[in-house]
């Protein structure tokens, strides 16, 4: 079974987000960034997906991590049993 892209919401300047792309890159995992400051689709896209318009927001198959840290993102990761 293929594993689930990791879809990853930012804004370009937030410090959380930098955190959040910092974490996952040094931990080797592979996802794709959208910025949704330079794009309003994929704004509106967040904001429906997670019901806020906060970022980090991390989506992962079915399951939606909205406005979070180094240490929620480590917890959703493990609980979910996401791995590299």
């Amino acid at each position: 079974m293929d594993k689930p892209e990791l879809l990853l919401y930012v804004k370009t300047g937030c410090p959380w987000c930098d955190l959040a792309e910092e974490y996952l890159s040094e931990h080797g995992y592979k996802f794709r960034r959208i910025d949704v400051l330079r794009d309003r689709v994929a704004y509106d896209e967040m904001r429906r997906i997670s019901g806020q318009t906060y970022a980090p927001t991390l989506v992962v198959g079915d399951e939606v991590l909205p406005d979070f840290g180094p240490e929620e993102l480590e917890h959703f990761l493990k609980i979910h049993e996401i791995h590299p």
